[in-house]
């Protein structure tokens, strides 16, 4: 038994279960918006495991494809794919069967989430591989993660919506913009292994240039989000809410980049919960 909770750790750590946080919010206030309102338990819990396998494919291949960089960067030596703790076989395994679960949710979905399941996959374990030739990596991650509004429509109304295009969009640039500012952390390390990101190639200054202009970038879909699915007061409170956040994130990462872990995890991930709370009561209105 202690070995079994011991393993399961360790997996948790691998794929950090706790950062479904950026996108499962998304997911669902796609699927309040499509069916206006409650979208039912059955596809509540399809749509979990939609999100938890992809993400849990994603996390694999990432780790498998990163594991000897994290085995020399020093504030990744620690994860599990670094120090030996699950082994290559493992972790193939793991993102395999993830992959397969994901295909199967899919099917029982609906037809167009089958046709795009094996696509879908395709995008998300492309963007482990994009730092070793592209500085477009944090827009491949952004990409990956604004599937999940798309995903959360067709879910539930089989189709593609304009407004979910905009919400979609808004997450892109979301998570490129959060992604450009923990990337700080690496810039010296992505620099001596010949690594592409944008803080290593272009500095601090124009990272958090281009950061705060995707952010911008964020807002301005968002509204236009809230716009084309003619959402009301809290969506639009949802829109000014996040705003702030964005706005106080860079504020936390300007005044000090030690507080880059507290303006990733802890403005990030309040983000998403707050957005999927305002929409939750547009939809009682």
């Amino acid at each position: 038994m202690k070995r079994m909770i011991e393993r399961l750790h360790d997996f948790n750590e691998l794929v950090m279960f706790q950062h479904s946080i950026f996108s499962l919010p998304f997911i669902f206030i796609a699927m309040i918006v499509a069916a206006d309102g409650w979208f039912g338990f059955e596809l509540l819990l399809l749509g979990i495991l939609a999100a938890v396998t992809a993400r849990n494919f994603a996390m694999g291949v990432n780790r498998f494809a990163d594991r000897d960089i994290d085995a020399k960067n020093p504030r990744t030596q620690g994860r599990p794919n670094a120090d030996g703790r699950l082994d290559s076989t493992t972790i193939l395994v793991f993102s395999t069967v993830n992959a397969l679960v994901f295909v199967i949710v899919a099917y029982l979905i609906n037809p167009l989430a089958f046709k795009l399941s094996v696509p879908v996959l395709l995008v998300l374990g492309s963007y482990s591989y994009f730092k070793r030739f592209s500085e477009m990596a944090h827009v491949v991650l952004g990409i990956s993660l604004g599937l999940a509004p798309l995903a959360g429509a067709i879910a539930v109304s089989e189709s593609v919506p304009q407004w979910s295009v905009l919400l979609a969009l808004g997450v892109l640039f979301w998570v490129a913009g959060f992604d450009l500012l923990y990337s700080l952390q690496d810039i010296e390390f992505d620099k001596r292994h010949g690594l592409y990101s944008i803080p290593s190639i272009y500095g601090p200054r124009a990272t958090l240039f281009i950061s705060a202009l995707f952010h911008l970038n964020t807002v301005l879909f968002w509204w236009m989000f809230v716009w084309a699915a003619d959402l009301g007061i809290f969506a639009s409170l949802a829109v000014l809410v996040s705003a702030a956040m964005l706005g106080y994130e860079h504020y936390l990462v300007r005044k000090d980049f030690t507080k880059i872990d507290r303006a990733f995890f802890t403005v990030n991930g309040y983000l998403g919960i707050v957005f999927l709370l305002f929409i939750s009561l547009d939809s009682l209105r």
